[in-house]
């Protein structure tokens, strides 16, 4: 039984291997490369359907590799792990490289990726659960691995998919930015899975199903949760609010749960399943970060028009989120790099990017910052925030305005969202 699973994830492997011509190059993919050969385990995190997979294929097509995939069930049946070794040697007697695809799902995976490595095998392997890279992977790898995340499509990929290529356009060109703002337009709606992306599948039918799919197999199943209806009401309000403001004693109350230890303990399965993500408010004092009110984003911008209760799309939102996902691909992490702000008179600022101990940049987002009530709300924030933090690198970030504007001794940058997207 074991040699046919085994023989099954061979035929899916070829299958993959023969349709890389068709795949989008990730642009996290020279990364991974440098460490391909090292004698480290290569660890690929990220949200279910978001590529994790096609990448692998990708950086192994032409090498001697050997794959299997933990989704299939038969090969969670099996007990016996020097059983598995001795079949994937019979069938993969020439790899060098080991694929193992949602390894999280494997009973004691942990210890068997550590027995592997002991024995020198160069392995590579996926999981759709941030824990992964926690508590599971670090308490038995220690400094034997690097980890590599994969998010849906940036709007560099997105673009690529639709074969628009940047590199012979003249993005100066207004009917080249007129094509680049309609393809945002799109993007900030629909998101960058890949296969609503390169496919062309209705988007909110893909990803329903999707989203549903994620919080039972990642977070219900995968902790045992009883209590379906709560869980998943939390997530669709979550979703709902995005880019905004909570607090676990406010969620409580409003659906109805029991504590608020059940509402935090909830909300960190649905970050670890990367459905989420909840951003702190900056403090110098660890303590307040804990006690304020977090914000909340979406991995994907897509799942928002398909769970949110919302009868119309927020487009200031949608970008801010969009943003933050972005910052996301560009390694800061929440709560560590990245915060949002009050200041002391209570103004908003949306990102604030650190580095070490020191504020790097002071980032606010806004759809359209031509009205002029607008625009001087968000500068003021700005600079009161830039005070308070001592912090001079500021951007504003708008739909398609872009300017360099001095306020006394501060210079605050304007720049389009697609611009921005855009930068290397």
């Amino acid at each position: 039984m074991i040699k046919e699973t085994v023989l099954q994830n061979k035929a899916e492997r070829e299958y993959f291997i023969s349709e890389c011509k068709n795949y989008i190059i990730r642009e996290e993919i020279s990364h991974a490369q440098r460490f391909l050969d090292e004698n480290i385990i290569k660890i690929i995190t990220g949200p279910r359907r978001a590529g994790k997979s096609v990448f692998c294929m990708l950086l192994l097509k032409d090498k001697e590799f050997g794959y299997l995939n933990f989704d299939d069930e038969n090969l969670l049946k099996l007990k016996n792990y020097d059983e598995l070794i001795k079949v994937i040697y019979e069938v993969y007697p020439n790899a060098k490289y080991f694929f193992f695809d949602e390894i999280q799902n494997l009973d004691k995976w942990e210890l068997f990726i550590n027995k592997l490595c002991r024995r020198d095998f160069n392995l590579i392997i996926t999981g759709s659960n941030a824990k992964l890279l926690d508590t599971e992977i670090s308490s038995v790898l220690t400094g034997r691995y690097v980890s590599i995340k994969i998010f849906p499509f940036s709007f560099r990929e997105f673009l690529k998919a639709k074969n628009f290529e940047l590199e012979n356009k003249e993005i100066s060109l207004p009917e080249t930015k007129g094509k680049i703002l309609n393809f945002l337009s799109k993007y900030i709606v629909t998101g960058g899975f890949p296969e609503v992306v390169v496919k062309n599948l209705d988007a909110k039918t893909y990803l329903e199903t999707l989203f549903d799919a994620i919080l039972l197999k990642d977070v219900v199943k995968r902790y045992k949760i009883r209590f379906v209806p709560q869980i998943y009401d939390l997530a669709r309000y979550l979703v709902s609010n995005f880019s905004s403001e909570f607090s676990f004693t406010k969620l409580k109350k409003i659906l109805g749960f029991n504590s608020t230890n059940t509402v935090e303990k909830y909300i960190k399965y649905l970050e670890e399943s990367y459905l989420l993500f909840i951003l702190n408010r900056f403090s110098f004092k660890l303590k307040e970060q804990i006690k304020t009110p977090k914000k909340v984003y979406v991995i994907d911008n897509g799942f928002i028009s398909a769970k949110s209760f919302q009868l119309s799309h927020n487009t200031g939102k949608l970008i801010e989120n969009i943003v933050f996902c972005e910052l996301l691909r560009r390694d800061y992490r929440p709560n560590i790099d990245i915060f949002y702000y009050k200041t002391r008179n209570n103004k908003e600022v949306d990102f604030v990017l650190k580095q070490a101990t020191k504020i790097e940049k002071l980032i606010q987002v806004c759809y359209d910052i031509s009205d002029i009530i607008t625009k001087e709300r968000e500068i003021k924030s700005l600079l009161t925030a830039s005070r308070e933090l001592n912090c001079n690198n500021l951007l504003i970030i708008s739909w398609d305005f872009e300017a360099e504007e001095r306020y006394k001794d501060k210079i605050i940058r304007f720049i389009p969202l697609w611009r921005w997207l855009l930068e290397k």
